[in-house]
């Protein structure tokens, strides 16, 4: 066979290979089900054998020594963690010490909450990585927008906050009331 005519996937890695597998307990068909977890495989004979594994095997995770760090608590070396939230820097020492190393948030200082009117507006990560901009007196207020907020007043509504909106005719100034959402003319 040329070069160019060779197949996408090789035998071994065909997508369907995995499709039609066999449970290693019973011998029954194994299916992909779905549970609050995510998708899973799993026996079809299912309740009599109860085997499952996961679609995709994660890899473990081992923590990395930072050397030369150390703990401003307890002077423990600080490690490379994997939490639920993704990767972290903790103390070794874990759990007698619970130091965790944040981010500074970005405070957008020009930019005043205009719920409490007391906090500013800081830029910060969800836990799967979006970045969304919340008031600085969390949790007395809870005020939070998904776009980079700027001052200034709506003209429809008088709203005291705008947002940056990337539209396909450019960028936008939008009310941060999510009742008004007026788009504010150039």
């Amino acid at each position: 066979m040329s070069k160019d005519k060779q197949p996408l996937f090789s035998q071994h890695e065909h997508a369907l290979e995995r499709e039609y597998e066999v449970c290693p307990e019973c011998g029954s068909e194994l299916q992909v089900k779905n549970s609050k977890a995510g998708a899973f495989l799993g026996c079809v004979s299912y309740p009599v054998c109860k085997y499952t594994r996961p679609i995709v095997e994660q890899e473990k995770f081992e923590a990395q020594i930072l050397s030369g760090s150390e703990c401003p608590k307890c002077q423990h070396e600080l490690a490379v963690k994997q939490g639920r939230y993704g990767l972290f820097i903790g103390c070794t020492n874990f759990p007698d010490c619970d130091h965790i190393e944040h981010e500074e948030e970005q405070v957008l200082e020009e930019v005043d909450c205009p719920l409490c009117k007391k906090g500013h507006l800081a830029e910060k990560q969800s836990r799967y990585g979006k970045t969304f901009f919340s008031c600085t007196n969390y949790p007395k207020c809870k005020f939070v927008v998904n776009h980079q907020p700027v001052a200034g007043h709506c003209e429809a509504c008088g709203f005291s906050l705008l947002v940056k909106r990337n539209m396909a005719a450019g960028e936008k100034l939008q009310c941060a009331a999510k009742k008004c959402g007026h788009f504010q003319k150039q």
